[in-house]
């Protein structure tokens, strides 16, 4: 049991003792003829996000799947990690970028043990939709899992196994995932063990998101962002990045997910969708959540000698906040890091980064903000990353820097 597990135990204890005490009281008001006490109804389970990753791509040539047509009689076993546990859970299965039916003849979500593809032993259970072990993904589409019951700790690992029997089109993928997934032929779905996983990928094929059943957890948090939020430069399996840290020191209380995408852009297309298109999918959408962190802009300003002005990356974002409040969702800003050093990194695009920060920092577009710029930069040379938050490139933080964004984040705040 690890500590976060040890915290939701003593709630759940406590508010055993509670109503066992309330009981108590009832019953001897009652002897003694004094006003009915009630006591609050316990929490409703509700359907919150633990997991997500924005689906971005489908999987190249070279992707460890196969074609782009798909190879057909293989599994992936996803590595997911989560922010908040639950008594069930449902898998969210994604054919975005499919151009065929996406067949899927089995599926199973376990408890990682250890460090490699194998389960926790008498964790692993089938996935079922609609009550069947088989289901056709149409071509754009999507399809959402029967519950799942089984106990899901928080702060740890699941393993999301999915196996295609034929040929289905591109999969759709979110690569960069700074975690290691696993391959096998045939149908190793239901392979507790693990040995059927013998190659390995760095991206998470399928799957979209992870929701739990839970009356302890308040809600969800969503990040949005580029690679940063994504996470590309932390070390791989670590969970370093910085919305992970953050769900570390929320403690289960609260679901943190995580929608960044490496190269995306707020204003136009670039690795994916502009956050600008994909907002409502991929924030607006998710289970349980009310609270979105905005962290993108940077990939508009390198963009030179065709990047729009801050002017435009301001209207951008104001656009994203009207938008999220017009849903009764509070919305935070982050400053645009330091990136002096980069080759793109331009006189002109400081100048711009730096303009689109002071609009931040005024408190006329968002409900409050979280200052990246602050946490990261080098006070000896303000338009660079400090050197120990710095990953080597001069834009990307290290496991360091991911961590002081983490803890840069008013909790207070959200």
């Amino acid at each position: 049991m690890n500590k976060r597990q040890g915290y939701v135990n003593v709630a759940a204890l406590m508010a055993t003792v509670a109503l066992i005490c309330g009981g108590i009281y009832l019953g001897v008001g009652a002897v003694k003829k004094k006003p009915e006490v009630r006591t609050p109804p316990a929490a409703v389970p509700k359907w919150i996000g633990t997991w997500s990753a924005s689906p971005v791509d489908a999987a190249s040539v070279t992707s460890a799947v196969g074609s782009p047509t798909g190879r057909g009689g293989r599994s992936v076993r996803n590595v997911v990690h989560t922010s908040i546990g639950g008594t069930a859970a449902r898998v969210t299965f994604s054919n975005l970028y499919g151009t065929e039916p996406l067949r899927i003849s089995g599926a199973s979500l376990a408890v990682r043990a250890g460090a490699g593809p194998g389960a926790v032993a008498g964790s692993l259970r089938r996935i079922t939709f609609g009550g069947a072990y088989e289901v056709t993904v149409d071509p754009g589409g999507r399809m959402i899992s029967d519950p799942v019951v089984l106990r899901i700790p928080y702060d740890d690992d699941l393993l999301i196994s999915v196996h295609t029997p034929a040929p289905g089109g591109p999969v759709t993928t979110h690569p960069s995932a700074a975690q290691t997934s696993y391959l096998a032929d045939g149908d190793a779905a239901q392979d507790e063990t693990g040995a059927a996983y013998a190659a390995l990928t760095s991206s998470w094929h399928h799957i979209t998101a992870v929701d739990v059943l839970t009356s302890q957890a308040r809600g969800a948090i969503v990040a949005i962002g580029d690679s940063i939020t994504d996470g590309v430069s932390s070390t791989p399996g670590s969970n370093q990045r910085w919305p992970d840290v953050l769900a570390d020191r929320l403690g289960g209380r609260y679901g943190v997910l995580n929608q960044g995408v490496s190269g995306n852009r707020l204003l136009e297309y670039g690795r994916g969708p502009s956050t600008l298109e994909r907002f409502d999918r991929d924030v607006l959408a998710r289970a349980g959540a009310r609270t979105v962190i905005v962290a993108i802009g940077i990939n508009d300003v390198l963009r030179a000698p065709h990047a729009p002005t801050a002017d435009n990356v301001t209207a951008g974002l104001t656009e994203l906040a009207d938008r999220a409040h017009a849903r009764g969702w509070r919305v935070i800003g982050s400053t645009l890091a330091p990136c002096g050093g980069y080759p793109r990194c331009t006189a002109g695009a400081e100048a711009e980064r730096l303009k689109i920060n002071r609009a931040i920092r005024s408190g006329d577009i968002f409900d409050a903000v979280v200052d990246f710029d602050a946490a990261l930069r080098d006070p000896y040379a303000p338009g660079r990353l400090k050197p120990v938050y710095d990953s080597g490139d001069h834009l990307h933080p290290s496991d360091a820097g991911f961590v002081r964004m983490g803890q840069a984040v008013d909790v207070g705040a959200l």
